[in-house]
């Protein structure tokens, strides 16, 4: 593979050799969602400048994304919640525009981050919606920081790295993709492009014990082709106190793509209705 092929070498291009639909993301209404100049703000926080942008007005709605990607990614879902709520959408960090030169990256940190933002914003919790790396940073954030997350809606999310949670054809991928940028020219951008997979091919490191301190109520969603294993899946959504569990048919990866408008739909619904508990044999209705 060519130098300038590995440098290019991103986190959904990836899932779609693997055979998972990666759709074309249009924004609604021309708005250039991840790089809308009348919106777009930097907020110097934890040694750096993360980029964000809020729409609409309501109670609090943070949007986080996945390895590689950027806000430009909520496009199916920015306009539809922004009619209720206050979205802030974020680039993370070392990716999108939060530009980020430091060599170490880890989902604590980029937690810790969007901590560090909700409390320049004074806003002392919000709902959250994670997809892939986005929905490890959710489950970290509300680990880490309980009081700043009511409610958690996360899609693709995984707590460790290797087959029993992955495809292995993904995992291989990784491992592959990693030792191959490791034998070219060290230009900014490959290693900008290795702390992306760095951080995929040996992290997270969550136990399924650690998930019993996130106390808000979870959906935990993802497509039963993923290459999340459906079986990791529900390990998670078994493993969080106050959860649902949401397997969408015919998915992969993309839930928030394929399926924009259910998505949208469940995910509005789950936010606003309060969360209901079973107690002893499971309710019929």
């Amino acid at each position: 593979m060519k130098t300038l092929l590995l440098v290019l070498v991103a986190f959904l291009p990836a899932l779609s050799a693997l055979g998972q639909p990666t759709l074309p993301i249009t924004s609604t209404r021309s708005t250039a969602y991840g790089s809308n100049a009348k919106v777009g703000k930097y907020a110097n926080v934890r040694g750096f400048k993360l980029y964000y942008e809020v729409y609409g007005a309501g109670k609090p709605l943070l949007f986080i994304h996945g390895n590689g990607g950027s806000i430009r990614d909520f496009s199916n879902q920015i306009p539809h919640f922004a009619r209720n709520y206050n979205v802030i959408a974020v680039d993370s960090r070392a990716q999108g525009k939060s530009t980020d030169t430091s060599d170490s990256l880890t989902y604590e940190m980029m937690a810790d981050d969007v901590n560090a933002l909700l409390d320049q914003l004074h806003l002392d919790s919000c709902y959250v919606v994670g997809w892939s790396d986005g929905g490890i940073n959710g489950l970290l954030l509300a680990m880490r920081h309980p009081e700043k997350v009511k409610k958690l809606a996360i899609t693709g999310a995984n707590l460790w790295p290797d087959t029993t949670a992955l495809e292995p054809s993904l995992v291989n991928w990784i491992v592959s993709t990693n030792d191959s940028l490791a034998k070219v020219t060290q230009t900014p951008a490959v290693k900008a492009q290795k702390k992306l997979l760095n951080l995929m091919a040996f992290h997270p490191h969550i136990s399924t014990a650690d998930l019993t301190n996130v106390k808000c109520p979870t959906l935990v969603i993802g497509g039963d082709h993923d290459v999340i294993l459906p079986k990791h899946t529900m390990l998670i959504a078994e493993a969080i106190p106050n959860s649902y569990l949401w397997i969408l048919p015919n998915s992969g990866h993309s839930t928030l793509v394929r399926y924009k408008d259910i998505f949208n739909q469940v995910v509005g619904d789950f936010f606003k209705t309060p969360y209901r508990k079973t107690r002893g044999m499971a309710q019929l209705d």
